[in-house]
């Protein structure tokens, strides 16, 4: 937009400047001409009572002061005698009155004389074409000079203004990927004409209504997990009446499994969103937690578990607990849709830009692209599984990636914390 103003008031200043400038420079040449022709007519007038008067060496006597002094004078005597500057004598016929004869050379002022004895004489003035261009190329170069100025102060202006202008604008994009990356704190100070300043309240009120929302809908979820207490509570009453027994073992830990995923719920819907920007950890880190969590169920259904974790950290913008929920539903589809004995193999390694890059594959049936839809699934499962790695990802900045090859293989790429510089993708 600044570049578009610039454009546009440089193109309207060059036309008022050409527009003035040119009649301008035509107007210089056409004064500094008619006063070297107003300096030669006045050389004829002085001269006229001389010719007409005064006797041929008086005649002659006049023209060589007229000539010494820098005239290009000739006077044609009665006789055909010229006196003077021969350069100056009319190429044609002359007349019975005044003329201006154009030449290559400049121009002729021809004025004929009757003398007193009379006789006629011709008195011309030869006007160089250089006499009357006189001043004309420094007139030129000074008006060239004033064009020159006015047009870098209106560029000086135009980029001011247009900065006055793109300044509100650019703190109003600057506003919109704050929030677009999930700073919900993020607001704009209304700058700028009243139009962009609209805009500016407008973002306001719509980053608080956002707000409002997500903080409503937080604590609807939190609300709804809460109720799920007491039929729990109920049933580990159930489970503790159970005879002892490895089936009111069993039952009593899925019990506790439920009860600890319900305070994480809570927990997460009443956690700030601010702490999840800022939140960071090293995927290497939490991925190798959850393999040494996973490796003894894997020993126990046979099945081959392939690691390769990098030497050094790599930090992510999630948070620990984040990161490893989204890694335990890989591992747990794993596990739960693919055969006993089925291999599988979790690789980490550097993002391009920043990040990490979890891959999970494994040599089971292989899954369609319809899988990663929310709520989709080709087992009977909930299928929340691909969906929740997919939104911390992308939480992170970064996405999933589902590839069909042989088995399944999914990649989690993960974006670098937020105090690295780098904001989410748009």
């Amino acid at each position: 937009m600044r570049r578009q103003i610039t454009l546009l008031v440089a193109a309207t200043t060059s036309v008022v400047l050409l527009a003035f400038l040119m009649p301008a420079a035509t107007l210089v040449s056409r004064v500094a001409a008619s006063r070297a022709l107003d300096a030669g007519q006045q050389q004829v007038q002085v001269l006229i009572p001389s010719v007409a008067l005064a006797g041929l060496d008086d005649v002659r006597v006049a023209v060589e002061v007229a000539v010494a002094s820098g005239r290009r004078v000739a006077v044609v005597w009665t006789d055909g005698t010229v006196l003077g500057d021969p350069s100056a004598v009319p190429d044609g016929p002359v007349g019975s009155t005044a003329a201006q004869e154009e030449s290559a050379d400049g121009t002729r002022l021809v004025q004929p004389v009757g003398r007193a004895d009379g006789g006629a004489a011709t008195l011309s003035v030869l006007v160089p074409e250089e006499e009357q261009r006189a001043g004309v190329t420094r007139s030129w170069a000074v008006l060239a000079g004033l064009g020159v100025l006015l047009f870098l102060l209106a560029l000086l202006l135009a980029d001011r203004l247009a900065r006055s202008m793109t300044r509100p604008v650019r703190r109003l994009a600057d506003t919109a990927d704050r929030l677009g990356a999930g700073d919900r704190d993020a607001r704009v100070e209304p700058a700028g004409p009243p139009e962009v300043r609209a805009v500016g309240t407008a973002l306001n009120r719509l980053a608080g209504r956002i707000d409002e929302l997500l903080t409503a809908e937080r604590e609807t979820a939190a609300d709804l997990a809460h109720r799920l207490r007491t039929p729990m509570t109920a049933l580990r009453l159930d489970a503790d009446a159970l005879p002892p027994g490895p089936a009111r073992d069993r039952l009593v830990d899925d019990v506790d499994a439920l009860d600890r995923t319900v305070d994480a719920v809570i927990a997460e819907a009443r956690r700030s969103q601010r702490e999840g920007l800022v939140a960071g950890c090293d995927a290497v880190a939490v991925v190798a937690d959850r393999i040494a969590f996973w490796t003894p169920l894997a020993e126990d259904e046979d099945r081959s578990v392939t690691v390769s974790l990098p030497a050094g950290p790599l930090p992510v913008r999630l948070a620990a607990d984040d990161l490893a929920a989204a890694v335990d539903a890989l591992l747990g589809n794993v596990v739960a849709h693919t055969g006993v004995g089925t291999a599988f193999a979790v690789l980490v390694e550097a993002r391009t830009g920043g990040g990490a890059v979890v891959t999970v594959a494994d040599e089971g049936p292989g899954l369609t692209t319809a899988v990663l839809d929310r709520g989709v699934s080709g087992a009977g499962s909930s299928g929340l599984g691909l969906d929740i790695a997919r939104r911390t990802a992308e939480a992170s900045g970064g996405g999933l990636r589902l590839v069909h090859a042989p088995g399944t293989t999914v990649v989690l790429e993960l974006g670098p914390p937020a105090d690295q510089g780098l904001s989410a993708p748009r």
